[in-house]
């Protein structure tokens, strides 16, 4: 026999069944093809919900007053339905998708070595080692000079070809800067002396060129062989100001100037008057390690008496100790302790900006090349390795910090090592 259930839904409740509590509606009323009223919590009035006013010896509140609640199966597809509202949010709130990827098929018909070269990166992501990578390498870099050679105007498919090559280059320390030489030469030709008269390109002609300016900033480089072209303050940097992110580096376009400006206008002061950018913690983490270590970075040049570069410049008049008092130690400091928070934040929060945690080999480097202030403080050495992501890129470059670190001279310069073994990396 049937029994009252004190836990089922209203429906069971108010037959005396016993109900088996199954959601969103119970089976007991799905099989006597009734309505199902749900689970939901209803209010039970004594005898006068109110001493005074309207609601005086009122024994339930007014019909219109209530407003009709749904019942089990509505409630939850409403539920559902505002779900997927707010997942479809989500979605338009997210950063747009590559601008490359959707065009790879068009930009192929325009470059015969682009599809060969294509191939070749996605091999270089799993194995550099193998005959086969070498194989298609070689074919590509073949292809590429052949197309490079035959062109007249830089199409956007050449442009991606030979940023793609540049791309397989740097994170595997072979010879690349000669490519974006080679590239500007062509865009160069067809490029008026006055930079204000050059026209607007298409947003993904501007994306190919921020891309091929940012490869070309010198402090984003390591054993560089081709010297720098001055490709972003040209091409990508307008007279207007400068606001967003570039997507390739994930960067401020503004932080981007300074950077790009080191042995030629940026001091020390410009870094610390930076007023930053809008954005997660993770990006201010990002940002401000890089805001110091570009500060780092001058005094660097200042103490190798070189530009990174390699074209002569005019030495900042911002120098130590008088007009900037922080000491190299505590920039060190700041640097890492930064660096350790996005590690630590990327681990926490992974989903949030999932691929930030590949733009720190700028500030990495930089950081590990104060040798003194690393020999003295070997704890920051193992803070180093921990933000190494454990890449070929990463090894080799942290082969580098561990010669630098043997020797304890912070005058060796790490262009010298990696040029005498023939060695070109990217700090991208």
């Amino acid at each position: 026999m049937s029994t009252r259930s004190y836990q089922g839904c209203w429906t069971c409740k108010r037959r005396r069944r016993r109900c088996d509590n199954a959601r969103p509606t119970c089976q007991n009323c799905a099989q006597r093809g009734v309505d199902c009223e749900g689970y939901e919590v209803r209010l039970r009035w004594g005898s006068g919900i109110a001493s005074r006013g309207r609601f005086t010896g009122a024994d339930k509140p007014l019909e219109e007053n209530v407003p009709p609640r749904p019942k089990g199966r509505r409630r939850d597809l409403s539920r559902e339905r505002k779900k997927l509202q707010a997942q479809a949010q989500a979605q338009r709130d997210a950063p747009p998708e590559s601008m490359l990827q959707p065009r790879l098929p068009e930009l192929c018909q325009e470059s015969s070595a682009l599809y060969n070269i294509c191939l070749t990166f996605q091999l270089s992501l799993s194995a550099t080692d193998t005959p086969q990578f070498f194989e298609y390498f070689d074919t590509s870099l073949r292809e590429f000079r052949s197309e490079l050679a035959r062109s007249t105007t830089l199409s956007d498919g050449t442009l991606t070809a030979g940023l793609l090559l540049c791309s397989i280059g740097l994170m595997h320390g072979m010879p690349w800067t000669m490519h974006l030489e080679g590239m500007h030469n062509i865009l160069q030709s067809h490029t008026p002396d006055d930079p204000q008269s050059t026209s607007t390109p298409n947003p993904f002609r501007a994306y190919l060129l921020e891309v091929m300016g940012v490869m070309d900033i010198p402090c984003l480089a390591v054993g560089r062989q081709a010297p720098s072209i001055g490709i972003w303050r040209r091409f990508c940097r307008p007279t207007r100001p400068r606001h967003g992110i570039e997507p390739v580096t994930g960067l401020p376009r503004s932080l981007l100037d300074l950077l790009a400006g080191i042995d030629l206008d940026s001091t020390e002061q410009s870094f610390w008057d930076w007023p930053g950018e809008a954005g997660n913690f993770l990006q201010c983490y990002l940002w401000e390690a890089y805001r110091l270590a570009g500060i780092l970075t001058i005094r660097q040049c200042e103490r190798l008496k070189k530009p990174v570069s390699g074209n002569p410049r005019s030495l900042s008049k911002w120098r130590q100790p008088n007009s900037c008092p922080v000491d190299s130690s505590l920039l060190v400091a700041r640097v890492l302790a930064n660096l350790d928070a996005l590690r630590l934040g990327c681990l926490e929060r992974p989903n949030e900006d999932p691929f930030i945690k590949n733009s720190v080999l700028f500030p990495i480097v930089v950081a590990g090349l104060e040798a003194g202030v690393m020999r003295q403080n070997p704890q920051w050495q193992q803070a180093i390795r921990k933000c190494s992501l454990g890449s070929r890129q990463d090894e080799i470059l942290l082969e580098f910090l561990e010669e630098v670190w043997r020797r304890g001279d912070s005058t060796l310069d790490i262009n010298d090592l990696a040029r005498a073994k023939d060695i070109e990396m990217g700090l991208l």
